[in-house]
């Protein structure tokens, strides 16, 4: 039987072996069926056809050199499984056919021995086998397209059973829904969740796919889910599948999201309708023209622009009638397609220019060839304009150097930059809290009259602009609740504050002149000029600081160098010895800078009841001996003037009043041309009068008064020292007596009080708490005096040192210090003070270097009631030498700490007190005491015998 010459003709066939048969079977094929023949006679070259894709059967004998055609099937599988593959043999068995079959052959031939009936049936099998692979691989390759199909990533696909339920979705559809398609599958395809609620039906989708079982292919659009808020939109397309006898077997839905395509169709919609509401509101016109300028379409909004309405716009004929003519050229067009920002200047309907920009572009619309789009720029060329001017304006307020001066630019430049005549602008007086006019317009004074100042007080309309730092705008002034001159011709008016500075003002005799192009040039010129004024004011701070500055730099100068000279005259004041050193240094040192001409010193004498100098230096040239310095508070030379105020006098100006006081002439010629005059007091005790003279007018400020003030405080006190030294050296003493009765002094309210008799036994001793002293009592009982010291408010701390069956000694803390210090200030010793309740005795030692008057004053403004009962004069030359350098070796501490156990009773026999009970008063611990105990007495002790020891050697020498 012949094969059919379809199907072996384009066919190629490969026959493998050596036998005779395959030979034979070669040619047989060639020549009935036109099939293309190869041969192969090992398993390597069989092979390497294979794998080069060059045929479409292999026919292989059994037994093949060195291996057989089972192995070579083996390697072919291994190659490729759907190669049909023949193994044909003479000499077959059941084992070879067996074997042939689990290697995958394709066909296993046992050949009979008519080898011509063999041929026939061998190319019928080749025949089969051939249709057999390709079948497969139509059906693999539809198989593989129906798969790509089904799983298209853009394409939902669900396939359904015949009565509607889902059998199988691909994985876009999975991707659509969170549920399990495992627990979906089996149910109807109109109630799953890509369509309906839980327990719901979707009716749309169920009837397309009622529809496509009944054969019909349909479509439809639906959201999917539809009970979300943002659902997907889908395109469902559903059809049947058939059999051969045209029964349903399956339906397949597929699923398109349309989503974006349906936004973008809405979207277009809206785009549309805002491009025509767009055409309709928009500034810029439309205009579209074919090349003889004729209209094909004009934009609705021309009106705009122009004030015509699109038929008036056809109406005045081609476009060069209402753009002008030669607007552009058209070569140059067609060379750029388009020509933009051409300017160009038309006449609106109602006569008003208008300044133009245009753009021509050539289009194809319909019949239109030319598209003209006009843009309005008269507001923006009015605007740069006006900045143009505002630049002027603002180059001219860098070379403004007063605040009225950049107020009158303002107003001079308001017409260039807001088109308005009447301008003013109020400049702020701070002190007197009024806006002044500071400058104006003509034109502004026609309309308003004349401008007055205007409180800051917010009831009128600069006012309140200012106050409120609020910008007011008025179409009509003459509608605001706070207009100053209801009689003004200004209709539209501006007020702006200018900062802190003042207000600015400008208007027209015409309602509602300001859009928004004036406004904001008016702001504009407003913040410029607030920027000048306020780099006018800086400008003028640091003008003035400069100056501050300088002066105070000035003042530094001056200030160091008198530094310079009191520190020197404090150094000189610890090294002198008497008060002539102390005197003479001071006005010396005083006078050695050139800035102070003259200094001197003098004592008040009670009876000339004048100064009388006592130290000078300097330019003097007789002027010592031409004043009287008479002490009176008027009408005398300064340093008088002082000596009987005890004030610090200063003459700022020599050169005033010269013929009221006679001194100044002689001031004056000696150069003497300010003065100031520092009285020497150091706890009220007074040492005299230093008086400088300075060769300049106000040489004197405030801090050199404050300098020198405190140099005479300083010499004061070291005069004060060199007399209590001097007081010290000095052994002849005048003893004075006075009785007292005041009941402020301490002792004397404590006496009366207690009812005893107090005396005074020393050791004062001086602490931030207060003053510390050592009373004996008499006649009273020693707790009794300690609390009724206790309630004294001059009394802080009460402490029983001693006592005994007829009084005892108490330590007492006073509040205010005590006399003895005062005293000591002024070179005199508090010997003794004895207190009973009726009278107070006081004793002073007071040194010849010491006036008695000065002591005996201090005493009588301390106490009232003062008499003086007796003054002795004494001699205490050993006395006073052994004392004192016994003082001069023991400390306050080691000092208080044997004064209160020598009144403590701790040196009788038996002791009063341990030394336990000392240092538990004194607040110490008993070795300290002790250590301080006998560091005194060891002291004492030298003080005592090393004078003996210094005493029997010179009477030694004197013997001898």
């Amino acid at each position: 039987m012949a094969a059919s010459p379809t199907v072996l003709q384009s066919s190629t066939v490969l026959l493998v072996g050596t036998s005779e048969w395959l030979t034979e079977f070669a040619a047989a094929l060639e020549t009935r069926t036109d099939a293309t023949v190869r041969t192969a006679e090992t398993e390597a070259a069989a092979l390497d056809i294979v794998r080069e894709r060059a045929t479409d059967c292999l026919i292989s004998e059994y037994a093949l050199a060195e291996t057989t055609g089972i192995e070579l099937l083996r390697a072919i599988r291994s190659e490729t499984a759907t190669l049909p593959v023949l193994v044909g043999t003479t000499d077959g068995s059941e084992a070879i056919a067996s074997a042939a079959i689990e290697a995958g052959v394709t066909d296993y031939i046992a050949l009979a021995d008519t080898a011509e009936q063999s041929f026939d049936e061998l190319i019928d099998r080749t025949e089969r086998a051939i249709r057999s692979a390709r079948r497969s691989a139509t059906q693999r390759e539809r198989a593989r397209q129906f798969d790509a199909i089904f799983d298209d990533t853009r394409t939902a696909t669900w396939v359904l059973d015949p009565d509607g339920s889902l059998a199988r979705a691909n994985q876009t559809a999975r991707e659509m829904i969170d549920a399990d398609i495992g627990a979906i599958v089996g149910e109807p395809f109109w109630t799953l969740p890509w369509w309906s609620r839980p327990d719901g039906t979707n009716r749309d989708v169920q009837r397309l796919v009622e529809k496509a079982l009944d054969g019909s292919f349909g479509s439809a659009v639906v959201l999917q889910p539809p009970h979300v808020d943002d659902p997907r939109v889908v395109d469902l397309s559903v059809r049947p599948v058939e059999n051969e006898r045209g029964d349903p077997v399956s339906v397949v839905v597929e699923g398109v999201d349309i989503t974006e395509r349906v936004d973008l169709e809405r979207n277009l919609r809206q785009s549309e309708e805002l491009h025509r509401v767009t055409l309709n509101n928009m500034t810029d016109t439309i205009l579209i023209t074919d090349e003889d300028g004729e209209y094909t379409y004009v934009c609705p909004n021309v009106h705009f622009i122009f004030g015509y309405t699109a038929a008036e716009i056809r109406e005045l004929g081609a476009i060069d009638d209402l753009l002008g003519e030669g607007l552009f050229d058209r070569e140059e067009l067609a060379a750029a397609g388009v020509l933009k920002n051409i300017e160009t200047t038309v006449t609106d309907k109602a006569g008003r220019e208008h300044t133009l920009l245009v753009n021509v572009r050539e289009v194809s619309i319909q019949d239109g060839t030319l598209l003209f789009s006009c843009r309005d720029i008269t507001k923006r060329k009015q605007r740069e304009e006006a900045l143009a001017t505002l630049h002027e304006t603002a180059r001219d307020f860098l070379y403004a150097e007063t605040h009225r001066e950049i107020a009158q630019h303002i107003v001079d430049d308001t017409p260039g930059v807001l088109d308005l005549d009447a301008s003013a602008v109020y400049l702020f007086d701070g002190d007197a809290n009024e806006l002044r006019p500071a400058a104006h317009s003509a034109t502004m004074r026609e309309l308003n009259g004349p401008l007055s100042s205007v409180r800051a007080n917010g009831e009128t309309l600069p006012s309140y602009s200012f106050v409120e730092d609020e910008v007011l705008f008025f179409d009509d002034v003459h509608d605001a609740d706070r207009l100053e001159n209801p009689a003004t011709d200004l209709r539209s008016v501006i007020y702006i504050p200018l900062g802190d500075h003042g207000v600015f003002v400008a208007g027209s005799d015409q309602i509602g002149v300001f859009d928004a192009v004036t406004r904001e040039l008016a702001d504009l010129l407003a913040a410029t000029a607030e920027a000048a004024l306020d780099r006018v004011t800086r400008e003028s701070r640091l003008r003035e600081q400069d100056r501050t500055l300088q002066t105070q730099n000035e003042q530094l100068t001056a200030l160091n160098r008198i530094n310079e000279t009191i520190r020197e005259i404090d150094q000189a004041l610890v090294r002198a010895e008497t008060r002539e050193e102390i005197d003479h240094t001071v006005c010396e040192l005083l006078t050695a800078d050139d800035r102070f001409r003259f200094a001197w010193i003098g004592t008040a004498d009670p009876a000339s009841e004048a100064l009388e100098p006592r130290a000078w230096a300097g330019t003097e040239r007789g002027y010592l001996d031409s004043q009287s310095f008479a002490i009176a508070d008027s009408e005398t030379e300064p340093a008088g003037r002082t000596a009987a105020t005890g004030e610090v006098t200063i003459v700022t100006n020599v050169a005033a009043d010269l013929r009221e006081e006679a001194w100044r002439k002689d001031a004056l010629s000696r150069d003497y041309l300010s003065v100031l005059s520092i009285p020497l007091v150091y706890n009220d005790l007074t040492h005299g009068v230093l008086t400088v003279y300075a060769p300049t007018q106000d040489a004197f400020d405030e801090t050199t008064r404050a300098v020198l003030a405190e140099l005479g405080d300083t010499i004061a006190s070291a005069l004060s020292a060199i007399e209590r030294k001097n007081a010290l050296l000095t052994t002849s003493v005048t003893r004075v007596e006075f009785t007292i009765d005041d009941s402020s002094f301490v002792l004397s309210r404590l006496a009366r009080d207690a009812g005893c008799t107090l005396s005074y036994r020393g050791g004062v001793q001086q602490s931030t708490d207060g003053s510390y002293v050592f009373v004996t009592v008499d006649d009273g009982a020693v707790t009794d005096v300690a609390d009724a010291a206790a309630q004294l408010v001059g009394i802080d701390e009460v402490q029983q040192i001693s006592a005994d069956s007829e009084g005892g000694v108490l330590q007492l803390r006073l509040t205010q210090p005590f006399l003895a210090l005062d005293l000591a200030d002024h070179g005199a010793v508090f010997r003794e003070a004895t207190a009973d309740p009726t009278t107070t005795t006081l004793v002073v030692d007071i040194p010849d270097s010491i006036d008695v008057r000065t002591i005996t004053r201090l005493v009588r403004e301390t106490f009232a009631g003062v008499e003086l009962r007796a003054k002795q004069t004494l001699d205490q030359a050993a006395e006073r030498d052994l004392y004192s350098e016994f003082l001069e070796t023991v400390t306050d501490r080691q000092l208080e700490v044997i004064q209160t156990a020598y009144y403590g009773g701790y040196f009788e026999s038996p002791r009063e007190s341990t030394g336990e009970e000392i240092a538990a008063t004194l607040g110490i611990s008993p070795p300290a005491f002790y250590q301080h105990t006998r560091t005194v007495q060891r002291k004492l002790f030298a003080a005592l015998f090393e004078e003996n020891d210094a005493s029997v050697a010179a009477s030694t020498r004197m013997v001898e």
